[in-house]
């Protein structure tokens, strides 16, 4: 389709009749779902509708059986492992944050910093200044400049979301996942979480995609939502048309 393959062209994130089938339950059903360069997008839905598993097939952990799934334009994802997704520049936030507990703030942005990996390179590596200075400047932006020999374990559940996106930062990626980010956290790092998001997407060199459940912080942050359920995209736009959706309201915002 012409029109398919310049919106592709034009796009990051490109997902076109992608299903997904889990012992005969789909788990994704002809989904569709574009997101531009630079752009801030939140997702919701109810439980089983799909957001966890379109996440999977999008870093790899799941193979759909159909459709397509491309990255920047054209890379097909589906012909790619998770560590060669994650290179290209795709990083995803868990839920439940992912941090080395006994490693120091510091340490886990060091860590997570784009170097060689080989046995040699990890026993003589040394950070330079300019690398230095960039886990300083992460550890500001994301809040946690007071806390840079702090362990990750010491930290609150809120300031471990912080350092995980951090963490994504320090490599670079042009496409961030994140979910749930302000789940369980208090209403002052909840704020906090979303200023931090919106500072994030001032930089048009990245997209990003924020899966959530909390429809005051999905309203702050002004961007684009997109409903799925039972697999699909249910109803896209901004928060107001879709609170107001009769088939929104029905199937999420009802219950």
């Amino acid at each position: 389709m012409p029109d398919g393959g310049q919106v592709a062209r034009g796009s990051i994130l490109y997902l076109d009749g992608v299903t997904v089938s889990f012992d005969g339950f789909k788990a994704l059903r002809d989904l569709s779902f574009v997101i531009a360069p630079g752009e801030l997008r939140t997702v919701i839905g109810p439980n089983g509708a799909g957001k966890t598993t379109m996440m999977d097939v999008v870093t790899g952990k799941t193979r759909p059986e159909s459709g397509d799934v491309l990255f920047d334009g054209g890379i097909d994802l589906t012909k790619l492992d998770e560590a060669q997704i994650a290179n290209l520049g795709i990083g995803r936030k868990f839920q439940k944050p992912t941090v080395f507990e006994n490693l120091t703030v510091f340490e886990n942005l060091e860590l997570a910093l784009k170097t060689s990996r080989r046995t040699f390179a990890v026993l003589t590596f040394h950070l330079s200044r300019p690398e230095r200075h960039r886990i300083e400047a992460v550890m500001e932006r994301v809040g946690l400049a007071d806390k840079s020999g702090l362990r990750a374990g010491q930290l609150s559940h809120g300031q471990k979301q912080w350092l995980e996106i951090g963490m994504l930062l320090m490599q670079d990626q042009r496409l961030l996942l994140l979910d749930e980010p302000v789940a369980g956290l208090s209403d002052s790092e909840t704020e906090a979480t979303a200023a931090l998001i919106l500072d994030l997407a001032k930089d048009k060199s990245r997209s990003l995609v924020v899966v959530e459940h909390d429809m005051e912080f999905v309203r702050t942050l002004g961007a684009k939502v997109t409903v799925l359920h039972e697999g699909s995209v249910l109803a896209d736009g901004s928060i107001d048309m879709v609170q107001n959706d009769p088939r929104v309201i029905e199937v999420y915002l009802g219950r």
